[in-house]
């Protein structure tokens, strides 16, 4: 059977464009030869819709999009992903489904199984399970279809407790032909190795291809890479379209115990999959960082974007990630450098402004902070200076680039890193202004490791930047190192407590001190008001800052 893979790049509530972008690849893979054409898990309305799914008239518009793409769709069927009214007066009020559309209307309906609720996720709050997945007949073969979580039950992954039932067993006992699974998965650190597992062992369990067609794209925090696969019924991977970039493409998943093939030998050019996954690797976290970046400017309508150029690695790596998303002409960096300010961190922003072709503005601040020191000045009088003067620093910073953003129209960029925004590195109201934190879920040691990658070839980040110890320059002589540990011992023990939900006890067990262990755990804790308060982040981690980790402000526990 000839399928076409429709890796396309939807935005959530742009009914009209994702319509456009469907009918357009459905005409395409049409074009090329398709005999059933499949699209992402809800590509209708863009995932995810999360609350969206409570406007009144919100699914009532998403279905009448959906009935111009049936109409629009011929004698070749398409499975689109969507969302439709649960009729029942009981259980949840929606339904997360594929749409068969064929010869002008929507002739038969698939619904998802299993609703994750970790993480991201939080479908159940939507989303009325189905019983058992659909198995549709076309073109006379027995086509099990599955909506991304349904096939994410295989005991290796660790994903098999949360369910008491498996969609791949069900559809094994039914004999089918092929199994299409519509997904929108987003990337983070590992997923694509776990994706390799599963799809194949699927193929395996069910003794026929399967093809699983993944969103590409970023929708607020997510960044979705695609890479979908097609499995035959040995297991192998016998194709992989495009990592981080829409591609359509035709292939043959033969019912029999033959491994499908390219139809055309210049189909994927560039993306043929490997024996070797880069996933988790730093090529994959700079094309997650360009690409979630571009599309969150982009879908939210800015052109143009702000980098406070500190001369510091994680500002450069921000501007550098910036330009590649937007194009250099649209990346504005500027510098505000204080009476503390060192020369060298001065004339390193103008260097890699000058690498990167952006325009570079310089915006002096010292008067501005002895001015707002000398109105609090009656109010400070009997204390000591502190903390206090510095973070004044970072708010007469976060004040002008707010203004800039405001008059320009302007994304600005937050350049905080996720080891500064873990313990609290970072200035609520000062370095934490912005609309998008590009890096807040890359580990320090991780932004260092961008940076050579970045420099593989030329001289971009400058290399005093790179080589440099890292300091915020709030006070004289200042380093991060004074108040934190190195960073590869705290990013280690970050990724124990934050990722892996350890406790100080298992920490120190691991060999890290008591006191450090004691110290950071606290200012982990201490600093979650703050992130309460930032920006949208981009997620690249199996566990970010955000939506996925809901930690209570006002909670007393320290274990």
């Amino acid at each position: 059977m000839r399928l076409g893979l429709a890796q396309i790049n939807t935005t959530v509530g742009d009914l009209a464009g994702n319509r456009s972008r469907i009918l357009d690849a459905y005409a395409a893979l049409v074009a090329q030869g398709a005999e059933l054409i499949v699209f992402p898990e809800l590509a209708v309305c863009g995932y995810p819709p999360r609350d969206l799914l409570f406007r009144r008239q919100f699914v009532s518009d998403v279905e009448a999009s959906l009935r111009e793409i049936a109409a629009a769709v011929g004698d070749v069927p398409a499975l689109a992903g969507t969302v439709i009214p649960n009729p029942a007066p009981g259980g949840r009020r929606f339904f997360n489904v594929a749409a068969l559309c064929r010869n002008g209307q929507v002739e038969a309906i698939a619904r998802k199984c299993l609703l994750p609720t970790y993480d991201v996720f939080d479908e159940d709050r939507y989303f009325e399970p189905a019983p058992t997945p659909t198995v549709l007949v076309i073109a006379g073969r027995k086509i099990g279809v599955t909506i991304c979580e349904d096939i994410w039950t295989n005991p290796a992954l660790g994903a098999a407790a949360r369910y008491h039932f498996d969609p791949v067993k069900a559809l094994a006992a039914q004999k089918i032909d092929v199994m299409v699974n519509l997904s929108a998965s987003p990337w983070h650190h590992g997923k694509e190795a776990l994706r390799r597992q599963l799809v194949p062992d699927a193929a395996r369990a069910l003794g026929c291809p399967v093809a699983y067609v993944n969103a590409i794209g970023g929708n607020d925090e997510l960044v979705f890479d695609g890479r979908s696969l097609v499995a035959d019924a040995q297991g192998n991977i016998t194709a992989q379209l495009a990592a981080f970039a829409e591609e359509l493409r035709v292939l043959e998943a033969p019912c029999g115990r033959d491994a499908p093939t390219p139809l055309s030998p210049s189909a994927g050019e560039g993306t043929r999959p490997t024996s070797q996954s880069t996933d988790g690797g730093i090529p994959d976290v700079h094309a997650a960082l360009v690409l979630g970046l571009r599309d969150y400017a982009h879908k939210c309508g800015f052109k143009q974007a702000l980098v406070a150029l500190s001369g510091g690695i994680d500002s450069a790596v921000v501007a550098v990630l910036a330009a590649e998303a937007l194009g250099a002409a649209n990346v504005i960096g500027v510098s505000l450098p204080s009476h503390i300010s060192s020369q060298h961190s001065q004339d390193d922003a103008l260097a890699l402004a000058k690498n990167l072709g952006l325009r570079f503005e310089t915006v002096r601040i010292a008067d501005t902070v002895m001015e707002s020191e000398k109105a609090l000045w009656h109010l400070f009088a009997s204390r000591p200076r502190d903390v206090t003067e510095e973070n004044l620093q970072a708010r007469v910073r976060g004040v002008l680039m707010m203004a800039l953003s405001n008059k320009l129209g302007a994304l600005l960029l937050t350049t905080g890193n996720k080891s500064e925004v873990a313990v609290g590195y970072c200035t609520l109201y000062g370095d934490m202004c912005g609309g998008l934190a590009v890096i807040s879920d890359v580990f320090k040691t991780q932004i260092y490791a961008l940076a050579r990658w970045i420099n593989r070839e030329k001289e971009i980040i400058p290399a005093n930047t790179l080589t440099k110890p890292p300091s915020a320059e709030l006070r004289p002589g200042q380093l991060d190192q004074d108040s934190l540990p190195p960073y590869d011992v705290l990013d280690a023990l970050l990724q124990g407590y934050v990722e892996e939900g350890l406790s100080c006890r298992d920490l120190v067990t691991r060999g890290f001190a008591e006191t450090v262990v004691t110290d950071i755990t606290r200012k982990v804790d201490l600093s979650e008001y703050k992130r309460k308060q930032a920006a949208p982040g981009l997620k690249i981690t199996p566990l970010a800052f955000g939506v996925g980790r809901r930690i209570p402000i006002v909670q007393k526990y320290a274990g």
